[in-house]
């Protein structure tokens, strides 16, 4: 007698699977985290705005 391999998942349930997980992350996110303030966010696209970039690796210095 040979010992058998256990069956291995199909590819649509390992994606289902990772989906799943993505989404218990958003939305462990979304819970843990503050509401964005729309009014103190920059703009999403700021060329020629004349905002100055802030809080980024690129902005110091």
């Amino acid at each position: 007698m040979s010992a058998s391999a256990p069956a291995r998942p199909s590819r649509p349930v390992v994606a289902f699977i990772a989906l799943g997980l993505l989404a218990a992350v958003v939305l462990l996110d979304s819970l843990r985290s503050p509401a964005v303030d729309l009014f103190a966010a920059p703009p999403p696209i700021a060329l020629g705005s004349g905002v100055a970039p802030g809080g980024a690796h690129c902005s110091g210095g």
